[in-house]
């Protein structure tokens, strides 16, 4: 039914376009028609004007009541936009080896819109996030966009996981005219230049925190750049990853050719192949760029570990709790040495936006702890809900590009500023520090 609320748990699959069907007083009834009694008389010129009189008055009736009965309704015209309510879709990984990711990637959007769903919704419209699992394998994604999409009439799509799943949905979402915002993907097809239209950006690129890694490690550890070698899922995932740490170690006079690849397959923790080529070289290496998800990285991390390999470790934003988990787990000493770069701050700062974070967490996720995930979707979601505030009550796909496109020094109270422009779909730049403790919690350092 058109104006159904998306809160509700039927969602239609399909809605009309137009103004919202409203109720008008009706107009005079038509006076009857002269029926001449013979064909071409003069009846029917009488009957003519008679019906055309009829009509001009029925019109005049309809445009006064609309008149008397105040200003119409914003025309409604995009797909998961309802008098009432908003639908978001997301595809993400809440099975499978990454499933840690999707859980806490949806508790961070589903805390900040109910934030603002609790404060009246965003122009009077309450948001609903309908959320669909690809277990991170891109052979599943495809499936859940068109669920979300022409099942489920999604909008627009947030927080999807994964940097090979983002290359199917991605694409999928343009097709379909719903921006894809805030994957969690630092891979390099969703930053393109001339950037794609539909797709916007919050988080660093996989690239810029693999560089910053190999700039903490040489100039901050003053580790020899030569005896820096990476690890990388093998997937566009790992290698837009290694490709930032290349540029980075080049930049110090390494060549590419002399860099120790190590690899494991996507969606495992297969990682035995990659620690006997680690043995092998152990002389020749100090430390390790990891561009892995957090159990593969853990995995890599221990067994180095248990082979007396001494190794600094970094990983590019693997998830926090799930990482520092498995190694206090594993026993005392596993978390020596290791760092995570990422995209957010430490989540228990106690800036003012972070507390707000956190408080929020406590209200809509209770029992859930502080994340990078979390975290990441919840400033995400921020900027998302300040660009539909910007786009006005009369909403669609048009308007939300260019409300994102518009926005320009938005401070969120993460210690640096938020950007987009016409020409330039990444929100955010900076990469944050985050060295691992022996309880598991995190120390804020910086990378330079």
């Amino acid at each position: 039914a058109r104006g159904a609320s998306p809160s509700s748990t039927a969602i239609p699959r399909a809605h009309p376009t137009g103004e919202t069907a409203r109720r008008a007083p009706a107009p005079p009834a038509a006076a009857p028609a002269f029926k001449p009694k013979e064909p071409g008389g003069p009846g029917k010129l009488i009957a003519v004007v008679a019906v055309a009189v009829a009509l001009v008055a029925a019109g005049a009736w309809l445009v006064f009541s609309d008149t008397i009965s105040g200003p119409s309704k914003p025309k409604v015209a995009a797909r998961g936009v309802f008098d009432d309510g908003i639908v978001l879709g997301m595809v993400a990984s809440f099975t499978g080896s990454n499933k840690e990711r999707g859980k806490a990637m949806r508790i961070g959007w589903e805390t900040a819109i109910g934030e603002a769903n609790d404060a009246g919704g965003i122009h009077g419209r309450k948001l609903r996030l309908v959320a669909f699992d690809d277990g991170y394998d891109p052979a599943r994604t495809g499936p859940g966009m068109k669920e979300a999409i022409e099942g489920q009439g999604a909008f627009a799509i947030v927080g999807n996981v994964g940097t090979a799943t983002a290359a199917v949905a991605a694409p999928y979402a343009g097709e379909h005219d719903a921006v894809f915002f805030g994957a969690l993907s630092g891979g390099d097809g969703l930053r393109k230049t001339p950037p794609d239209r539909h797709v916007f950006n919050f988080r660093a690129s996989l690239a810029s925190e693999a560089a910053a890694a190999v700039r903490y490690l040489v100039d901050v550890r003053r580790i020899d750049p030569k005896r820096i070698a990476t690890l990388e899922q093998d997937d566009d995932f790992g290698a837009s990853g290694r490709r930032g740490a290349i540029k980075q170690l080049q930049s110090y006079g390494v060549a590419e050719s002399s860099v120790l690849k190590l690899t494991y397959p996507r969606n495992t923790a297969d990682v035995r192949e990659a620690i006997n080529k680690l043995k092998e070289r152990a002389a020749d290496v100090d430390a390790v760029v990891m561009t892995a998800t957090y159990k593969p990285a853990a995995t890599f991390v221990r067994r180095g570990k248990d082979a007396s390999l001494k190794v600094f470790y970094t990983t590019v934003s693997a998830d926090s709790g799930g990482l520092a988990e498995e190694l206090v787990l594993s026993g005392q000493g596993y978390t020596d040495d290791v760092l995570l770069t990422q995209v957010v701050p430490v989540p228990t700062s106690p800036a003012t936006t972070l507390i707000r974070y956190r408080k929020a967490l406590e209200k809509y996720a209770p029992g859930e702890k502080p994340g990078s995930t979390s975290l990441e979707a919840w400033i995400g979601a921020q900027i998302f809900l300040e660009a539909l505030r910007r786009a006005g009550r009369d909403l669609d796909t048009a308007r939300l590009i260019s409300s994102l496109e518009g926005i320009q020094n938005l401070d969120l109270g993460i210690g640096g500023l938020i950007n987009f422009s016409p020409t330039d779909h990444q929100g955010c730049r900076m990469v944050w520090g985050w060295l691992l403790q022996p309880d598991g919690s995190y120390k804020q350092v910086p990378l330079e």
